[in-house]
């Protein structure tokens, strides 16, 4: 007999190992030849793992470099690099520094130059430079009614963007003529990288319906309305991306170590896109139908589910898709008389605007 908590705790840290950003990197920069003169930028909440792997593998052949990460996340020197911290997932002054210092920095490179670009999740936040007429407060109070309106990344992005002049696809056009590469640990469903963290180097795939937009949020400002409103570049030419980790392999990374185990594992999907809530209960119902013999499928067994949830925050609630999702779940397996567990983490290592990277729930959970 196995016991599903402890085991499903046990894998929840082999597949952070799995995840470890500093090998993703080291990976794809030993790969490269480069030839140019090297800069680097890193933004994320990721990004001091990231630049650490990179000055590891290049060293002083680095130039200039950057690193832009959340606050309490820098880990120490990293050689000759600058490290900021700033403000997520809500944007604060030091955000706005950091992206001034980024511009200052890169935006008189040359054709013989060549940034590397290192992006990972919760770069949105921690490096802007905004439109002209609009203020931190603006930026601030618009993006709290995003986090909050349940709204999916694409439209979030959609306005974060034109609020800034390094988003979508504009700071590739401020370090133009050099060469960009950039590699990305990816946050998003389906890998776009005109969503992870707003797209700086990449223009935007498809323009949701701003107007629509604007009144949901019920965007008065002329200011914000007419920025929102406003066009972004449509072709950039001295990019290539690199996508070096996404959620399709943190679920093989799940489902090889509870095969390992003896536990027979399925990915259900790596897209599930619904309010958290309501994937809970969905996930809830697959367990319940086991249990109660109603299923194809049979015990012990894991089921894998990836994807990005959305949140619709009511009262006072903090939000945190993922302790929503398991909060959701534990209500509806209350007192189911088996040995079960949930988990549900984010790969980025944080949770909404809390401290947790998810929650873990048990037929119990509710009880205790």
């Amino acid at each position: 007999m196995f016991n599903s908590e402890q085991l499903s705790k046990q894998v929840i840290q082999q597949v952070i190992h799995d995840l470890n950003p500093q090998d993703r990197v080291k990976q794809a920069l030993q790969k490269r030849t480069f030839t140019k003169n090297l800069h680097l930028l890193a933004i994320g909440k990721a990004a001091w793992d990231m630049a650490h792997a990179a000055y590891e593998v290049l060293g002083d052949r680095v130039n200039k470099a950057l690193v832009i990460t959340k606050h309490g996340h820098s880990k120490g020197k990293i050689g000759h690099f600058q490290i900021m911290e700033a403000g997520h997932p809500i944007p604060d002054k030091t955000s706005i520094k950091a992206g001034h210092l980024a511009i200052e920095l890169f935006s008189g490179l040359k054709e013989d130059d060549e940034l590397i670009f290192l992006i990972s999740g919760g770069g949105s936040a921690l490096f802007e430079v905004l439109y002209d007429g609009i203020t931190l407060e603006d930026l601030q109070q618009v993006t709290q009614r995003l986090m909050v309106s349940g709204m999916d990344i694409r439209k979030v992005n959609a306005v974060r963007k034109r609020l800034s002049l390094v988003k979508g696809g504009q700071f590739a056009k401020i370090v133009a003529p050099a060469s960009i590469q950039a590699f990305v640990i990816s946050d998003v469903l389906g890998d776009s990288v005109a969503d992870i963290a707003s797209g700086p180097v990449t223009p935007e795939e498809v323009t949701p319906e701003l107007s629509e937009i604007i009144k949901k949020l019920e965007l008065e400002d002329p200011a914000i309305t007419q920025a929102i409103q406003r066009e972004l570049p449509k072709k950039i030419e001295n990019v290539q991306v690199t996508i070096i980790d996404n959620v399709v392999h943190a679920c093989q990374s799940a489902k090889k170590h509870f095969e390992e185990q003896g536990i027979p594992a399925t990915i259900i999907t790596t897209r599930l896109e619904c309010e958290a809530k309501e994937a809970g209960q969905f996930i809830a119902a697959i367990i319940k139908d086991i249990y109660h013999k109603k299923s194809d499928l049979s015990t012990p067994q894991c089921l894998i589910f990836g994807g990005e949830t959305l949140v619709h925050l009511h009262g006072t609630g903090k939000g945190g898709r993922n302790q929503e999702l398991a909060l959701s779940a534990a209500i509806a397996i209350d007192g189911l008389k088996t040995d079960c567990c949930l988990f549900s983490l984010g790969t980025d290592g944080t949770d909404g605007p809390t401290d947790a990277a998810g929650g873990i729930v048990t037929p119990q959970t509710v009880q205790q």
